[in-house]
């Protein structure tokens, strides 16, 4: 047997004697599973050219999202069509990004 920490042991203690209550209600289990099926319904093939350091990046915050780097492209192309991706400053990925300068 493992032991727990404080945090846990309350969480446990709350889940024995019943007094966790569920945030959503059935209509809004509901709502979320249909969203998450047409989300999650992937029938096509896209291939895309990337910079080596936009790529560099996108796997970075991936990483820190803790999501495969393809889902986070889709996810983002997901809110940006329906309208839900707001434009705001870049996070930092936690390296500088790196600029190159092409000589004509």
């Amino acid at each position: 047997m493992f032991k727990l920490d404080p945090h846990e042991a309350e969480v446990l203690r709350a889940y024995e004697s019943g007094a966790l209550n569920p945030g959503a209600g059935k209509a809004e289990l509901a709502r979320m599973r249909a969203a998450a099926r047409v989300t999650a319904v992937k029938d096509k093939r896209v291939n895309i050219r990337l910079s080596a350091l936009d790529l560099l990046d996108i796997q970075a915050r991936a990483l820190e999202e803790g999501m495969p780097y393809q889902t986070l492209i889709a996810s983002v192309l997901h809110k940006y069509v329906t309208g839900k991706l707001s434009e705001g400053k870049p996070a930092a990925t936690g390296a500088k990004r790196r600029t190159t300068s092409r000589s004509s």
